[in-house]
């Protein structure tokens, strides 16, 4: 009978361990089922080092998150699609830029706010965009002189 008691406790303290390391997990990613928010799309001459759950932010801020790319075969650009949280409410003269964390870390859209009194509505498509860029071109370019004449 002491065999089985061991056993369960055990058992038990397995499976607690377990959900406390998946609570730790979803609530470090800032994981959330059901996210409320409203689309935005726009697109890009690059999308490098962005993908689907990347973050999208304002200020420093996560703002939102990456729901979709693909290629747009009409144009050879990469349309992308995020969801913003619905209290955020961005310029429609604002600019969205693809950043890096430095020079080992990763990408992010980064919204740059303009100043105008409208705001983007769910479904609008920001025009003012650019496009990740790459450093070993960055090098390259340095490497070569600069100069292209």
């Amino acid at each position: 009978m002491s065999t089985s008691t061991t056993e369960v406790l055990v058992g038990g303290a397995v499976l607690a361990a377990a959900i406390a390391f998946g609570a730790y997990a979803v609530t470090s990613t800032g994981f959330r089922l059901g996210e409320a928010g409203y689309p935005l799309s726009a697109s890009f001459r690059s999308l490098e080092g962005i993908t689907v759950g990347s973050d999208v932010r304002l200020a420093g801020v996560k703002v939102g998150t990456v729901t979709g790319i693909a290629l747009n075969p009409e144009t050879y650009r990469a349309d992308m699609s995020m969801t913003v949280q619905d209290e955020i409410q961005i310029p429609d003269d604002s600019a969205i830029v693809i950043s890096s964390e430095g020079l080992l870390g990763g990408n992010f859209v980064e919204i740059s706010p303009g100043g105008s009194l409208f705001y983007y509505e769910a479904g609008d498509e920001i025009l003012d965009t650019q496009g990740s860029v790459s450093l070993i071109s960055l090098l390259l370019k340095y490497v070569a002189g600069g100069s292209e004449e």
